[in-house]
């Protein structure tokens, strides 16, 4: 059974060629999968696996206290994976068909107000090299709305200053083209001209990485957090941040504004219409607040 699940990670690496994280996710979520039917349904087979024994699964993953959220997740890992089996045609039939994915409040994303962007957007210290990479990191992110981890993977020549755009890979090493402001511009020359020669270590390899850390190498999602959260508490902000607070805040300030959500959609690298959609919920919360706060008869 391991080695089929070895098969269909090599497929998803290869052919669907998804982003690192997502593989691992998956993973993670049928490893936890196998042992079960190993251990408790005594199964040695794809063949043998029925639609009872994904119940009994999802039963004792509800049972370990996952909520619906994470349970839908493994159901998605679990029907994908045996889908793969059914096209590879090692197993006859496909036991997902009929089960249901489990409901789930979705919860809508934390944004920040224009006030405590800019407020944000000013904390770094542009008179140091540091200071430059961070203001040019956090003008990009909410000049875009690209996802942390495309952040940092771009490169030095992802980055056309002069044509005002910049190149980045999603989900699925998709590549799109987003443009980028004169804010955002300015800082990122800002840091190519003074910042980034600073922080390059000329005892190790070059790299060609836009935004480096204190090593001269790629910056990683874990150390643009750290700066997120520092920045953010020097900046007065109180509000729970998360590395894509920015990027919910560039989606709804955009139809805040009367940005067409397929453009939105577009910026954002979302496959589906229904992902950005939860950034309309956002703006008519938002609405009904102002209505309540400013309204005589609200």
């Amino acid at each position: 059974m391991e080695y089929e699940l070895k098969d269909f990670l090599h497929y998803l690496t290869v052919e669907r060629n998804l982003a690192h994280n997502t593989i691992v996710s998956y993973e993670r979520d049928l490893k936890k999968y196998v042992r079960y039917l190993r251990q408790v349904e005594q199964l040695q087979a794809w063949g043998e696996v029925e639609r009872l024994h994904i119940l009994h699964f999802l039963k004792f993953l509800s049972e370990q206290g996952q909520s619906a959220r994470t349970i839908a997740r493994h159901l998605a890992s679990i029907r994908s994976f045996h889908q793969f089996l059914l096209r590879e045609k090692i197993a006859a039939q496909d036991p997902t068909v009929h089960i249901e994915t489990p409901q789930f409040e979705r919860t809508l994303p934390k944004v920040l107000s224009v006030e405590e962007v800019e407020a944000l957007l000013a904390a770094p210290q542009v008179s140091t090299p540091f200071g430059l990479r961070d203001k040019a990191m956090l003008e990009l992110l909410y000049a875009t709305g690209m996802r942390v981890s495309e952040l940092v993977q771009l490169n030095l020549s992802d980055v056309h200053l002069t044509m005002g755009f910049v190149r980045c890979y999603g989900k699925g090493r998709k590549e799109r083209i987003v443009p980028i402001g004169r804010m955002a511009i300015e800082a990122l020359a800002h840091y190519l001209e003074r910042g980034r020669p600073q922080l390059v270590n000329p005892r190790r390899r070059a790299t060609e990485a836009l935004f480096l850390n204190h090593y001269g190498q790629r910056l990683t999602r874990q150390g643009f957090w750290k700066i997120l959260k520092r920045l953010a508490k020097e900046a007065g902000i109180e509000k729970e941040l998360t590395p894509h607070t920015l990027r919910h805040s560039f989606a709804t300030h955009l139809l805040e504004n009367g940005a067409d959500l397929r453009a939105v959609q577009e910026l954002l690298g979302h496959a589906d219409i229904s992902t950005t959609q939860m950034y309309t919920h956002v703006t008519k919360t938002r609405l009904k607040d102002v209505y309540k706060q400013y309204h005589p008869r609200a």
